[in-house]
């Protein structure tokens, strides 16, 4: 699906589907366009991709009819054009926990390439631009997404606030970091995350801004919370879903028929990109 495609049918209130790729390699965008993903996330706040890696990531996707969603490192109006003319279909940033911040990236996505005096006028009141400078930033930027993480207490409490500004496309949730800043950590079925994952989907529908959230773990909490309203859901992580399935192989040979070595590190640590 390309962007605008993507923003209609969420507007709609009907669900897209993707995945997070991690890995810069040349057969993943076929490989991917095959399993039915409407999108696919690019993550460089975990992730050592470089702008060229990201670019042809984008490219090739979107060559395929894929979009791409790029996560900068931190808001960064700069960072986010760099990505948007890499190719980006949509930029979020991590921690975004202000309504500045949030206007900072609408900026970049929304008034693309207007910089400087002219956008920050154009970003207090969208007035001051004439009818055919906005008729041109609206063509220009017709196919790109502003997506908002949430994944603090700040971010929850200020979250009217934070999505009452224009041009949001999606407020996504991000349960990793959000479990460890409410004092749950990794506990998803725990009360206090519950209701602020209920909270972040009852917000953004009143705001008329698609629910979503990137989530690894388990197929039955993503579904609880798919089925609790999420619409904008990213599906797990390609070296996560590598390795899962790598794991329950090996586990199953080595039950079978031994194991001669020592086989890695069995408990080894996963990258954590939600």
């Amino acid at each position: 699906m390309t962007g605008s495609e993507i923003k209609k049918a969420l507007k709609a209130g009907k669900r897209v589907f993707g995945t997070c790729i991690t890995s810069p390699s040349p057969i993943w965008p076929a490989a991917i366009a095959g399993c039915g993903v409407d999108f696919v996330f690019i993550d460089n706040e975990h992730i050592p991709l470089d702008r060229s890696q990201d670019a042809w990531i984008c490219q090739a996707f979107q060559a395929l009819g894929i979009a791409t969603v790029v996560r900068i490192p931190k808001v960064d109006a700069a960072a986010a054009c760099q990505m948007l003319d890499a190719g980006a279909t949509g930029i979020v940033a991590p921690y975004m926990e202000s309504p500045e911040e949030v206007q900072a990236l609408r900026g970049s996505v929304r008034f693309h390439p207007l910089k400087g005096r002219r956008l920050q006028e154009a970003l207090a009141s969208e007035d001051t631009l004439n009818d055919e400078t906005r008729a041109c930033l609206d063509k220009h930027n017709a196919d790109k997404m502003l997506l908002v993480n949430v994944e603090s207490v700040p971010a929850l409490e200020r979250l009217d606030e934070i999505l009452s500004v224009p041009g949001i496309d999606v407020a996504l949730a991000g349960p990793h970091d959000l479990s460890i800043n409410l004092g749950v950590p990794e506990q998803y079925a725990h009360p206090k995350f519950v209701e602020a994952m209920a909270h972040i989907i009852r917000t953004a529908e009143a705001h008329g801004v698609a629910p979503g959230f990137h989530f690894t773990p388990g197929k039955d909490t993503t579904g609880a919370w798919t089925r609790m309203g999420a619409r904008f859901v990213v599906h797990s992580t390609d070296i996560f879903m590598v390795q899962d399935t790598l794991r329950t192989a090996m586990s199953a040979y080595h039950a079978e028929f031994g194991q001669a070595g020592g086989g890695g590190q069995s408990g080894a640590p996963r990258t954590v990109v939600v």
